[in-house]
């Protein structure tokens, strides 16, 4: 309802300015339709996730619904940033390594996996912090091997290698070039009931998710078990994300949706009283739309 056209600040990847630059003779609404094509994407792809590797007993497109009301509840979620750009990577690399469970010859998908997170570097560039989690997500899903975690390193690398080629070639290599500057603070939190509003539609779902998840673990297949194992590490690292390189906004916490989403698509899913569920997504849909319609907190 409040179209914003995109900014970019020092912090922010090369990539993402580039792209900022290129929309910054269009009018706002070019630079939000690119943002919900790009949470559409996303939504997509949490299902997919979801549904391929058997996080839920049948196939759903509650994932995807989630996600887009996961979204919705904070206006900064909305809008296009260098964070939600690379959040498709940093989906997609999460996706490709659920896909090395038993998987022999998984050389080739590791680097491709590093290379993601490498590219999503360069639109936000704490991303290549998943990496951690990527790391442990190996080692639960396969035997250790030194040589897919050398593997998963240099595809991480690679992005930053032919970036510093490019310098090099126009006389302009510096550490300061090829490597954004990392800044450490705590993000400034808004105190408004609104906000109060946002996190308990976001955590009390979660909640309700995980519980759900703990109660049918038991049934679900090693390769679910494992997975949602990986999903929560996912989750606790990109809480943490927002403390590096933050512009005191909620916009660096979008890195959280993915996971949360598959959280709430559990407590769509699960619960016997079935008015239970759409109680809920009725609430957050009437709170989504008093926010754009009654409020003007989708304006800043």
């Amino acid at each position: 309802m409040a179209p914003r056209a995109a900014v970019s600040t020092p912090l922010d990847g090369k990539m993402y300015q580039w792209v900022s630059m290129s929309l910054q003779g269009l009018v706002p609404i070019v630079s939000s339709l690119v943002a919900f094509l790009l949470l559409y994407i996303q939504a997509l792809q949490v299902t997919t996730m979801v549904n391929e590797f058997r996080m839920i007993a049948k196939p759903t497109f509650l994932p995807g619904m989630a996600y887009l009301l996961v979204t919705s509840l904070l206006p900064e979620w909305s809008y296009l940033s260098a964070a939600l750009v690379a959040n498709t990577f940093i989906i997609w690399a999460f996706i490709k390594l659920f896909e090395l469970y038993n998987l022999q010859g998984a050389n080739g998908r590791i680097f491709n996996i590093g290379l993601l997170l490498g590219i999503a570097s360069f639109f936000f560039f704490p991303s290549f912090l998943f990496a951690v989690s990527v790391l442990i997500g190996l080692m639960i899903l396969r035997p250790f091997r030194l040589n897919e975690i050398i593997l998963l390193l240099f595809g991480i690398a690679t992005p930053f290698y032919f970036y510093g080629v490019y310098l090099f070639l126009n006389d302009r290599l510096s550490l300061q070039q090829l490597f954004p500057r990392i800044t450490f603070n705590v993000p400034t939190l808004k105190n408004s009931i609104w906000q109060v509003g946002s996190t308990l539609l976001l955590g009390i779902p979660f909640l309700m998710g995980g519980f759900y998840i703990q109660t049918y673990l038991r049934k679900m297949l090693i390769q679910a078990r494992k997975t949602w194992s990986i999903v929560l590490l996912y989750l606790l690292l990109a809480i943490l994300i927002p403390f590096t390189n933050n512009t005191f906004t909620y916009t660096s916490w979008i890195v959280t949706a993915a996971p949360f989403a598959a959280f709430h698509a559990c407590a769509y899913y699960y619960p016997n009283k079935r008015w239970l569920p759409v109680v809920i997504f009725y609430l957050m849909l009437a709170f989504v739309l008093a926010q754009q319609f009654v409020t003007k907190t989708w304006v800043f």
